[in-house]
């Protein structure tokens, strides 16, 4: 198309209420491409039920997203905010719930002991959730950039990684990485994140991933595969919130060599964790007695459920 040929996908929007540094290229492509009209239809018909729910309740917490919560404040239902709630499920009293996960796929734990075998803040965890896809060659350039960082990393692949055929990664890759690289399966990515040995990650950033990492307080690297939410939430992490920067979608291996140092060695990165921890105890407060994340709750017994 002519008009991703040119700058005019950085277009600034600055018409959506509470979102501030928006481009064009920053809302999913379904608003503007008629490619993924059938996916506008879908979300135009659920938006129509919205007037009709009692309540509106989101995974985030109000520090994170003040503005955009304070936007939709104007238009009924009301929106309570009660993330994170990996965190907030902490502060649950019920055990029982520990019991229920988010993960649509089994997880292999074997990766936690190969966590621990590392250095405090120096593998680099690498996933792009369970739905995401890329073609082989963009695998094959992902694999030899982290490669050639010299960085330990935990590389999730998932079986329907790589459109079409399966995700197989050369034999001189595996030969090269051996003694500083895990290939796994699915993992339990909040106790990936939370693990001492994890300094960054390589993320697609669907919320749920997004979320994970402000509970964990660590930086990422962005690399929105899908244009839905993640090129949005990639583009709050990169310029509001501080926390990330983002890898072009034509991935090259030189460009995620050079990503992967400046997350894990130069200056940038060092000020990016600053952030991230500065927002992981930002989270932390919002699910404490008393923090917003902990009233919304409340207030969702109090004023619908029980209403």
């Amino acid at each position: 198309k002519s008009y991703t040929a040119n700058d005019y996908l950085d277009t600034p929007i600055d018409f959506i209420p509470g979102l501030k540094h928006m481009r064009l290229k920053d809302v999913p492509t379904f608003f503007w491409d008629r490619v993924n009209a059938r996916f506008h239809t879908v979300v135009m018909r659920e938006m129509e039920k919205y007037n009709k729910a009692s309540a509106i309740v989101v995974n985030s917490f109000d520090a994170l997203e003040r503005e955009v919560l304070d936007a939709m404040k104007s238009i009924p239902p009301a929106v309570y905010p009660i993330g994170p709630l990996q965190l907030l499920e902490e502060e649950i009293p019920n055990k029982l719930l520990r019991s229920f996960g988010n993960n649509l796929l089994k997880e292999h734990t074997d990766c936690l002991e190969w966590l621990d075998s590392q250095e405090p803040n120096s593998v680099v965890y690498v996933s792009f959730g369970t739905s995401a896809v890329m073609t082989n060659a963009h695998l094959i350039e992902f694999a030899w950039g982290l490669a050639n960082c010299k960085h330990p990393f935990l590389w999730v692949i998932n079986p329907d990684l790589v459109i079409g055929k399966a995700a197989i990664l050369p034999p001189e890759f595996t030969k090269e990485t051996a003694d500083r690289a895990m290939i796994s399966g699915w993992c339990p990515q909040e106790e990936v994140l939370c693990h001492s040995s994890t300094g960054g990650f390589l993320t697609h950033s669907g919320w749920s991933s997004t979320m994970d990492t402000m509970s964990a307080g660590v930086p990422i690297i962005c690399w929105p595969a899908s244009f839905v939410d993640q090129v949005t939430n990639c583009r709050n992490a990169c310029v509001l919130w501080g926390t990330g920067i983002e890898i072009d979608i034509n991935i090259k291996r030189d460009k995620v060599e050079k990503m992967v140092r400046e997350l894990m060695e130069n200056e940038k990165g060092k000020e990016m964790k600053k952030r991230a921890m500065e927002w992981k105890k930002s989270a932390q407060e919002s699910i404490k007695p008393g923090g917003s994340s902990y009233m919304n709750l409340d207030k969702i017994i109090q004023e619908v459920l029980l209403h």
